[in-house]
């Protein structure tokens, strides 16, 4: 099927998507809810707000764009102004209003508004269950290259070759920001065919080249790029050096030709030339493979580094002849084939010995040796979409349909009519006139690749439900959240069977698909998707430190800080230990490039391990990673305000506004001085509209100065002994990482709600209101009973209303094709 027929099929199914209707089924609700709050007399609201927040915050006024003058106390009882009251119950509670400088309530004043307010509010949400409006959204890039895994068996990661999408409220899966324009469609077109072609085999056997380039770092003062006496990767065999392993999808049994592009101690190696390329040529199978190359580690190598450099003049070429050494290329982790390749190229612009001889990147070719009339692979795959055989003619369109309609349920994550098929079954028939069986399966399996059923995730509403009204979600449409939330895919056999049984509404059931979806690799997504955007581990690769300033950073160093931060939440998550972890623990993940980082005695080797922690090394829970200190920091020097805000932010859901246009610079030098970063800010705070947020940053980012822009740890800067101590606008006192953990678990409470606020967000993919606010403290609430686990923290969104429940939109909702319309303007 060509890319324009493809084109064709997704505008028609996105015309025919105004007609969509997703049968709802009743589900019960959890048991499990927040206990009846106790009973307080209401404070005298008006004479609270009229003493201590009228003054500033009126219609004349509008401090901080805020007016109280239209808030009643009964307006809480009735649901109204839900946004600014619990506006008003977040400051008072963290006792950020009034301003310090201003008078205060006192304590059992503000305890009984808060109080009051809180039980109030979650009254109101207890008897008027609101889930926010649903809004019908595209699955994101990586949610698409998973669900194609799951739905075909086929291990190629096609994300990579979609745009990137863009984010909302800190996540890429909201719903409000994930566009459709036509450059999308088109690329969803292409990606479709690829894939089609790649999971039944029916691709050209044309020989075509895949490049794989290894990170590796840059030169150093100009001489060429190091390699380390180090195995780079676990899919690498033992006792391996350099070099570096990739996946591969071999479309075809055949030859392949791997080849290996190698440094050659030269100044520039972004050239690559005929003379530092080598290759062998070694049998696949159709399938996935991991291809590696590499040297073998020296016992005593030499890696000292010349000083002299960019003339032959003054750096002498070597005087002995260039050794051979073994180059090995493994397929899945096993050495296949070993070549002999010299441990230096003499240039005619430069040679050094000094750098061991390394693999920048690796191509691999084909297939060759394909025979003409050779059967089709037996993959995965195939195994998946070719259910069944048909013996002759007549059994062809019935084991089409079989194919087509096994295919489109999983896709679409519901049973699927004659609505479905038919368009399918149509675009089948008409590639099967001219071409073969397969390849009509191959056209349908493109079209529903491209079917908005399968890139949608659509709810439903109820005949006749009146606009504005809330119901239950149907098992199926309950089925496709939670997969989406836990795993960035679609539903597996297990669950979607369950949701067409209308059993997910036993909470039994559901309880028991958790637990099952957690302990599945799958889960993995909720560290890559979920921790990578909420802790900003995506935005290590593109963290950048000054070599001049950090000379010892890199490569291997960089991965480490990441996997540690990565394996440290995956621990937590699949040991289901408190969230609390995420604040203080007395244990991380090491390897021996990332301890001796930290000044971290007794680990050797470059596997990563559980390592348990002294006080001395202080170390312990996010704060003290260097993947976190490291994105909070600039490529020279760190920064009080960036991981000030970071904690705020993300670890107290209470980040402060963002600065006005006109913020001056920090000022790096004073009367000819340079300055710490405490005097930078102190300079920067003289200004009162600065003065406002540094006060709640600045203590926090104080206390981890010892730590420098790449995490190491630090005494001295600028010559001076480093002030990590910080005063909290409430006037409490603390210094370094110990003591912003324990003020951290003082407040526990918040974070434990900040947390949940953040998975829950990326669990409906919205963003949350003042309606969703009470189930965050209820689900906040039962965690605490459960020691803070974060599985209860889990399970507390999926039983939640937010997440069970769906609103009728007001009006006349839009359907997916005016929304793609509104979109792509």
């Amino acid at each position: 099927m060509t890319g324009r027929q493809s084109h064709r099929i997704l505008t028609r199914s996105l015309l025919a998507m105004g007609a969509l209707t997703v049968t709802t089924a009743s589900l019960v609700r959890s048991q499990e809810s927040a206990p009846t709050p106790v009973a307080r007399p209401a404070p005298d609201v008006a004479a609270l707000f009229d003493a201590y927040c009228s003054s500033c915050h009126n219609d004349i006024d509008r401090t901080a764009s805020f007016s109280l003058d239209d808030l009643k106390a009964g307006d809480v009882m009735q649901g109204a102004h839900a946004d600014a009251w619990e506006k008003i119950l977040s400051k008072m509670a963290r006792q950020e209003m009034p301003p310090r400088n201003k008078d205060q309530p006192s304590p059992a004043d503000r305890a009984a508004l808060v109080n009051w307010l809180q039980n109030s509010l979650d009254g109101y949400a207890r008897s008027h269950p609101d889930p926010g409006r649903a809004t019908v959204r595209r699955l994101n890039r990586v949610e698409y290259a998973n669900a194609v895994r799951d739905l075909l068996g086929l291990q190629v990661d096609v994300s990579r070759d979609l745009p990137q999408d863009n984010s909302g409220y800190g996540f890429d899966n909201i719903a409000d920001v994930l566009s459709v324009s036509p450059t999308l469609v088109e690329r969803y077109v292409l990606v479709a065919g690829r894939v089609a072609r790649l999971a039944t085999g029916l691709g050209s056997v044309k020989p075509f080249a895949t490049t794989h380039d290894i990170p590796k770092d840059g030169s150093i003062m100009n001489s060429g790029r190091p390699a380390y006496n180090d195995r780079m990767s676990e899919r690498l065999p033992i006792g391996s050096r350099g070099g570096g392993a990739f996946d591969y999808y071999a479309k075809a049994s055949g030859t392949y030709e791997v080849a290996g592009w190698l440094n050659a101690n030269t100044n520039n190696e972004a050239d690559r030339m005929a003379e530092d390329r080598v290759s062998v040529r070694v049998p696949l199978k159709a399938g996935a493979h991991v291809i590696g190359l590499s040297f073998r580690k020296s016992i005593a190598p030499d890696e000292s580094v010349q000083t002299l450099r960019n003339t032959t003049d003054m750096v002498p070429l070597p005087v002995d002849k260039p050794i051979m050494l073994p180059m090995d290329i493994s397929v899945d982790g096993v050495k296949v084939q070993t070549l002999s390749v010299p441990s230096y190229r003499m240039s005619q612009r430069y040679s050094q010995q000094n750098f061991p001889r390394d693999v920048m990147a690796i191509d691999v070719v084909g297939p060759y040796d394909v025979a003409a009339k050779a059967p089709l692979p037996d993959t995965p795959s195939r195994r998946r979409i070719f259910t069944c055989h048909p013996a002759n003619a007549a059994q062809e369109e019935p084991c089409a349909r079989t194919i087509v309609t096994s295919l489109a349920r999983h896709a679409y994550r519901r049973p699927v009519g004659d609505s479905d098929i038919v368009p399918l079954m149509k675009t089948y028939a008409e590639e099967r006139k001219v071409g073969s069986f397969e390849s009509g399966v191959e056209a349908a399996v493109e079209a529903i690749l491209v079917s908005p059923h399968f890139l949608f995730a659509v709810e439903g509403d109820p005949a006749g439900a009146a606009p504005g009204s809330v119901h239950q979600l149907g098992d199926l449409e309950l089925a496709t959240r939670l997969s989406l939330f836990l795993w960035s895919s679609i539903p597996d056999e297990q669950l979607l069977t369950l949701a067409q049984q209308n059993r997910l509404h036993d909470p039994a059931v559901i309880n028991a698909q958790i637990t099952r979806m957690l302990a599945d690799p799958r889960s993995a997504a909720l560290t890559k998707n979920f921790a990578g955007q909420w802790l900003y581990l995506r935005n290590l690769d593109q963290q950048r430190p000054d070599t001049d300033v950090f000379p010892k950073f890199d490569v291997r160093l960089r991965a480490a800080m990441a996997q540690e931060t990565e394996l440290f939440f995956t621990h937590v998550l699949q040991s289901n230990r408190s969230v609390l972890d995420f604040l203080s623990s007395d244990y991380t993940f090491l390897n021996q490039r990332l301890a001796e980082h930290y000044g971290i005695p007794g680990v050797n080797g470059t596997a990563m391990r559980l390592v348990k922690l002294d006080p001395a090394w202080h170390r312990g829970g996010l704060l003290g990673q260097a993947s976190i200190l490291t994105v909070t920091s600039y490529g020279n020097h760190t920064s009080v305000v960036k991981r000030g805000k970071w904690v705020l932010e993300n670890l107290l859901a209470a980040a402060p506004p963002p600065p006005p246009p006109d913020v001056p610079a920090l000022q790096e030098a004073h009367g000819g001085k340079l300055l710490t970063a405490r005097q930078q800010l102190e300079l920067h705070r003289s200004n009162p509209s600065c003065a406002a947020c540094h006060v709640r940053m600045d203590p926090m980012g104080f206390s981890l100065e010892n730590y420098d822009a790449v995490g190491a740890w630090r005494t001295i800067d600028v010559g001076q002994p480093i002030d990590n101590s910080g005063i909290l606008p409430d006037g409490t006192h603390f210094a370094g990482l110990s003591g912003l953990q324990k003020i951290l678990l003082d407040h526990r409470e918040q974070f434990v709600q900040a947390f949940t606020s953040r998975l829950m967000t990326y669990a409906l993919s919205r963003g949350l209101g003042p309606f969703d606010q009470p189930q965050v403290r209820a689900i906040a609430h039962a965690a605490d009973a459960d020691g803070d686990r974060i599985q209860t923290i889990i399970r507390g969104i999926v039983f939640s209303d937010s997440f069970r429940l769906k609103k009728v939109p007001e009006g006349k909702p839009l359907t997916p094709t005016q929304i793609t319309m509104r979109q792509a303007r």
